[in-house]
């Protein structure tokens, strides 16, 4: 496998926190949703036992649940660390403190692990890397969505992002796009021209969500299927 899971730190949001993210009404979550870059969210789980449909899409879904769960483990202190050390750069509001922060990510990551092997079976995780093609015909999807991934890794180029948003917007009449910041936690050089190339076909807007945690970090990008 040519992806390495040595290259990947998980770390996993939760049902709440998406609805927050990508404004997701209660008519939204009814409908079919694509989310790619899921990682080990909750965000599937959550919703398949609330008898709503995701299909979550990553290229670490082609690792075994205890190979995942080995990656977590390793990788949850790195992230505490970093998260201590630039604090400041993030709003202790809806999240209190590091403490609770670990506590809600592992509660996710854990309710991931659970239903992964379950999940797999019923084909509502998809080993998938962007920008690749889906097995998902056209307007298949209601909603795509893309956390902390497109955008985030303006490092990745213009090219990579055009490419994988066209294929989220070919299996899904609408897509959004959270956060609109690179990793430095500044906006994307990559916004503008993207915003650019949709503007033509697309109707697309900067939306104020209902989620702040990093500062700066409470808009999505969307680009919808003009009616």
């Amino acid at each position: 496998m040519s992806y390495e899971l040595l290259s990947v730190v998980p770390w996993g949001r939760s049902l709440k926190e998406y609805k927050a993210m990508f404004k997701l009404t209660n008519e939204d979550i009814k409908k079919e949703i694509a989310s790619f870059g899921d990682g080990p969210a909750s965000f599937n789980s959550e919703m398949n036992k609330l008898k709503n449909n995701v299909t979550s899409f990553d290229p670490i879904y082609g690792f075994t649940k205890e190979q995942i769960l080995n990656r977590i483990i390793e990788t949850k202190e790195i992230v505490m660390k970093q998260t201590e050390e630039n604090k400041e750069n993030f709003i202790w509001t809806t999240i209190k403190n590091l403490e609770e922060l670990e506590k809600m990510r592992m509660e996710a990551m854990y309710n991931f692990i659970d239903d992964f092997e379950k999940g797999k079976v019923e084909k509502r995780y998809i080993t998938h890397e962007l920008p690749n093609k889906t097995i998902f015909h056209d307007k298949h999807f209601d909603i795509g969505l893309s956390s902390h991934f497109l955008l985030l890794y303006s490092n990745l180029g213009l090219d990579f992002h055009i490419k994988s948003i066209d294929e989220m917007l070919r299996i899904c009449n609408e897509v959004r796009i959270f956060p609109i910041l690179d990793l430095n936690a500044d906006e994307s050089s990559l916004l503008k021209p993207i915003i650019e190339k949709y503007n033509k076909s697309y109707v697309v807007e900067i939306e104020k969500t209902n989620y702040i945690f990093q500062k700066d970090g409470d808009k999505m990008l969307t680009i919808r299927r003009i009616p």
